[in-house]
Order: C-alpha cells, then structure tokens, then sequence
C-alpha cells in the first residue's frame, strides 16, 4: 500500500510539474506569436491588389485582440478604421492595381458603416484602378455595398438576396407572465418603445409608425445608390423585391443587370491575374485591409507641429458600472473611464480638439448626463465634433448633443430623446412557482423599495413616475441647449421617437451628413490646424493584459451569437436590465439592419 501511495503522489506531482512546465512554454510561444506579429513589416508588391472580406464584423476600430490570435479566424473582427485607411492607401499607392471586394453571405453588417465603406471606394474610383466583386451568395447588406463595383461577379449557381428591409422585434410579456415576474413600467415618451416587449405582445401604433418611418428612410437611401451604381430604376429595384430575387436562376441576375457575370471563385481570380498582368502560373499578389492599413499609418504619419486630433471611440451600451455590460462583451461606455479618459485629453495642449465617434443605443441616464458635462468642459477649451456609427439614439444622443458639429451616416439611427424605468417584481416567482417566501422588518415606509419581492405602492410608482419625467425634462433642456433650439422645438422631435440621420438632419438634430473622415477635417478647420496627427483613443492595452480580459468575454460574446443567433441583443438587453441603473435612456431595441 505504501509502495501505490508513494507511485500515486510522485504520478501527480510529475502531471502537476509537467502541466507548469508546458503552461510557461506555451505561454513563453504566445508571446514570441503577438511579437512576431507586431514586429511584421508589410511590403507592397508591384502588380498587387487589396481583397476586402466579408465574411467577419466590422467593428469601429481594430484593436489586437491575442485571444482571435490564438483561436483563429473565426473569431476575428475587423475595424472600420482600417478599412477606410486601406481604400485611401490603395487609391495612392502605385503598386495597388485594384480592389476585389469578395462576399461571404455574412449578414451582420451594419448598412451606416457600408456607407462610410462605400463613399472610400467610390473616391477609390476616382484613380481609374478597377474594383471587381465575387460572391458565391450575397447578403442584402453585402450586395449593396458590391453594387459600387465595376464588375459584380456571381457563382452560377449562386443568389443575391434582396427582398427590402423589416424589423421583428421580441416580446417577453408571456415569458414573465409564466414565470411569475411583473415588470412595473415608467416612461416619457410616445414613441419610447423600450418597455412594449416586457408588458405587451405586440408593437404599438406609435412604435410601429415609427419602425416603418425609418425603414423606409432606409430602403429608399439603399436602393437609390444602388439604382446608381447598377444603372436600374429605384421602382424596378422595388420591383425584384417584391418578386424574391434570390429564389432567381443566377441566370436572371444577369439578366436583370444585378450582376455581371457568372463565374465561380477561380474564374474570378482568373480575371484579377488578367487586369494585375500577372502570368497564369503565379500566384496573385493579395493585401488584407490591416496589411495595408499598417503601410498607410507608417509612411503617411505627420506631426511636425505636435498638433493632434483625437479620435475617441464610444461604443456600446452606456453603463455605469462594469456589471451592466453586455453579455460577453469586453467594452461598452463606462462613464466613469469615459470622463477620465477625456478629462486627459481637455488637458493635454497637443490635442488641438476631439472627434467623439459614438456608436451606441443609449443606457444610463446618470453616466450619459456625467459625460455631457464633460463633453460640455472640453467644448469650452477646445472643437469636439461628433461622429454617429450606426447608432446614436438616447443616451447616445444625449453624450453627443453638447459638440460644437454633429455628422451622422444617412442610415445613423438617433434621436430616441426620452427616458424610461423598469422595476421588476418577482413575489410570483418565488411564490407561487418556486414556494418561497418572505417577509420584512423596516423602519420606514418604503426601505424594502428596492427589494423587488412585492409591487410598488402607489405613493412609490408616483415617486417613480416624477423622477422619469424629471430625468426626461434634463435631457430635453440639455438637447435644446446644445442644438441651439427651443425646449419645445426638441419636445416635438422627442417623445423617444428614432430617426434616420437624413431625418434627423432636416430636424436640426444633425448638422451634416457623412463619416469620420468628414468629422476630422471639420474638427481640423474649427481648429485652425493643417497639419497634425490622428490618435486614436481609449489607448489599446498591452496584448498581455488583453488576452487575460478579453479572453473569456470574446469567446463568450462569439459562442452566445454563434448559438442564438439574432436574438443575442434581445437577450443581451434583459441581462443588462437586471444590473442597470433604474433610469434608461435606452434605444431599447437593435435594428436587424
């Protein structure tokens, strides 16, 4: 017995050591992986060609993640930045012959950063390079980003789909109902149609007027630039919509002029060796958007004057804490970090002024109201302009409205101006579907208040009722303070109502269209500075400090959207109610497109 102890332990000890000896190895390759990969220089060749993928998210920035690093393609994203720096250095550079564009039937791609994608490659045009897109299958969103394209090229047996644009949004009220949870509601605002899935089965008439508002708004901006690009009528295109293109022989796509030609995908490579003049047995000279990028930023980089505009980078829900972020998620607007982070750049005298770029649906009424009077203390030392992503709306507007100049995309989302509350009350649950009870001993009216184990009083859901009115009236004020209008001019384009940026600008909730490009240089020109440099902001973490943070939150986010596809926001939104701040400024719903 003594003998198989003694085998049994040295067994273990020799597994416990070996496993510490292969994690210092493994962790000593992964740093010799991110060095290796940072240390790269890329090299344009003669004769070569830039290939945009889309087959992966297109985030606002890129930002190394080791975690994509060491699970593979996959889970990598690509950044918006990039993308747009890749199209400019193409278009410059000589040893660029073109762009290929190839689809990869990837549906979640947001049309406002298409958009931005777009303008780059139209500018692209200007160069006399070509621009030649391939798809086995295209996407709607895909498709009419391709449609800018000298040639579309389709598999034969392949589909372009394009059927128009809908909204179905999720409804919890039978899930609550079943499972014993009341969700007591408060809110300002008409259209504010946050709080409909947790107390109705349907969309309301002002939510449903306003879904259909927008998206017409939507459509009617794509399949005017497709009709463009494509040489086919707005009316005709509505026509193949109508008639469910993508149930179509490829044929017929070419008939209809929606594409080109057919091809499959070494037909298409074929073509690319024939515009580059490269010989059928070579291999075609190819940069990924982040090689290419990595040139443009090394070579381009100006900074004789110590002038700086920084771009600083506000994505996601609004939170003001770390426990309401999104489910997976490694970022998000955290309102304490958010006012750090500018505080810093209000004080550093080389930052001549700031390009918020907000990409958000809203969240915390408090943390939006924190990080207006920041924005409002930077405005006073400095130009800070606005750049809407695909969303601004609540609390996404309310950070964005104090700026010297707004920029929203044609398709941008905002307004949603108006505010809401969610109290759950959970007695039911524990009660009658679970058996537990509770009671309470408290030494005023209302101590147990936040305790949702019984419904509010009366008294209290008044008391609710007046703080979201209050917290309403503030965003109202800070809005009509920061636009230059009325308080009752914003009340009429308020009431929680979402707008399109084309709406939103002939409103005066916008001031112009366009991208971050635009907003730099007029950030640039309010400044007074020719010549400066980009810097981009929050600061990337060291890959080390990433991998250990990121890490789990990225494979998270990536199995959760694998596995529920688009209901992941819908889920997402529920798990971030049940650690929020009771007072929302919250677009509440994510748009499928």
């Amino acid at each position: 017995m003594k003998d198989f102890l003694k085998f049994t332990l040295a067994t273990i000890t020799g597994l416990v050591v070996a496993g510490g000896i292969l994690f210092v190895f493994g962790f000593i390759f992964l740093i010799g992986i991110i060095a290796a990969s940072s240390a790269q220089t890329v090299q344009v060749q003669p004769n070569s060609v830039l290939i945009l993928k889309l087959n992966k998210p297109i985030e606002e920035r890129t930002v190394e993640d080791p975690f994509a690093l060491l699970m593979g393609e996959e889970y990598a994203t690509i950044g918006l930045d990039d993308i747009i720096t890749s199209i400019k250095e193409a278009k410059e550079n000589d040893n660029i012959k073109g762009i290929y564009i190839e689809a990869g039937y990837y549906a979640e791609l947001p049309i406002a950063a298409l958009d931005e994608i777009r303008r780059a490659l139209i500018d692209f045009k200007d160069s006399g390079k070509f621009i030649v897109a391939y798809g086995d299958n295209y996407t709607q969103n895909e498709y009419y980003l391709c449609s800018v394209a000298d040639k579309v090229m389709l598999n034969p047996q392949g589909i372009i789909e394009w059927t128009g644009l809908s909204e179905s949004p999720m409804f919890f009220k039978g899930l609550l109902e079943k499972t014993g949870i009341d969700v007591q509601i408060f809110k300002v605002g008409t259209y504010k149609s946050a709080v409909e899935p947790f107390v109705a089965t349907e969309m309301s008439s002002a939510s449903r007027e306003q879904t259909g508002a927008y998206l017409q708004s939507i459509w009617g901006h794509m399949t005017g630039n497709v009709a463009i690009a494509r040489g086919i009528s707005a009316e005709r295109l509505n026509e193949y919509a109508d008639r469910m293109l993508y149930m179509e022989a490829a044929e017929n796509l070419v008939n209809f002029r929606m594409a080109d030609t057919l091809a499959y995908r070494e037909g298409a490579i074929s073509y690319l060796k024939q515009l580059t003049g490269t010989a059928p047995g070579k291999e075609l000279r190819t940069l990924s958007a982040s090689e290419l990028a990595s040139v443009q930023q090394t070579q381009r980089i100006d900074n004789s004057n110590n002038s700086t505009i920084a771009v600083y980078y506000a994505v996601g829900d609004i939170v003001d804490n770390t426990m309401a972020m999104p489910l997976g998620a490694s970022g998000g607007i955290d309102g304490n970090k958010v006012i750090k982070d500018l505080v810093r750049l209000r004080n550093d005298n080389n930052v001549k002024a700031v390009v918020l770029r907000v990409n958000s649906p809203g969240g915390s009424a408090f943390a939006s109201e924190q990080i207006w009077h920041e924005v409002v203390k930077m405005k006073a030392r400095k130009p800070v302009i606005v750049s809407m992503g695909s969303s601004a709306a609540s609390g996404g507007y309310y950070i964005s409205c104090a700026a010297d100049s707004i920029f929203a995309e044609a398709t941008t989302l905002t307004g949603s101006i108006g505010i809401f509350g969610l109290v759950p009350n959970i007695k039911k649950l524990f009660s009658d579907k679970l058996g537990i009870d509770f009671d309470v001993v408290k030494t005023n009216q209302h101590s147990d208040m936040n305790f949702p184990i019984r419904p509010l009083s009366e008294s209290e859901k008044a008391v609710m009722q007046r703080n979201v009115e209050r917290g309403y009236a503030l965003f109202v004020k800070r809005c009509a303070e920061g636009r230059g209008m009325s308080e009752e001019a914003i009340r009429q384009v308020a009431e929680g109502r979402v707008w399109t940026g084309i709406m939103a600008k002939e409103l005066g909730l916008v001031d112009q269209l366009g991208g971050i490009e635009e907003a730099i240089k007029a950030a640039s020109e309010k400044a007074g500075v020719e010549s400066y440099t980009i810097a981009h902001y929050p600061e990337e973490e060291d890959p080390f400090s990433s991998l250990l943070q990121q890490g789990k939150a990225s494979y998270l986010k990536h199995e959760l959207q694998k596995a529920v596809g688009g209901h992941y926001n819908h889920l997402n939104l529920i798990h971030r109610l049940q650690h929020a701040n009771p007072l929302q400024a919250h677009m509440g719903f994510y748009p499928t497109n």
